[in-house]
């Protein structure tokens, strides 16, 4: 069955609709969650079997601190 997603302000819509629907029998399913996002078409499923064995050589002794990380790296530009 075909499917129309219809976003609107007032609360008086949402009547009118139903009482559209009625006559010309049509379904209505009222949500006011939002839909997920299409970021899971974007995401990549990681492999579990991947070496990382080689970042070890360019983190390990660098004495990196993650909240100092965030503090200096992550500013936001006002």
């Amino acid at each position: 069955m075909p499917e129309v997603t219809i976003k609107y302000k007032k609360p008086e819509t949402l009547k009118i609709l139903k009482g559209l629907a009625k006559y010309f029998d049509f379904k209505i399913s009222a949500s006011t969650e939002k839909k997920k996002d299409s970021i899971d078409d974007i995401l990549i499923p990681g492999n579990k079997r991947l070496d990382i064995s080689e970042l070890e050589k360019v983190f390990t002794g660098k004495d990196l601190d993650a909240k100092k990380l965030r503090e200096d790296l992550w500013q936001r530009k006002r």
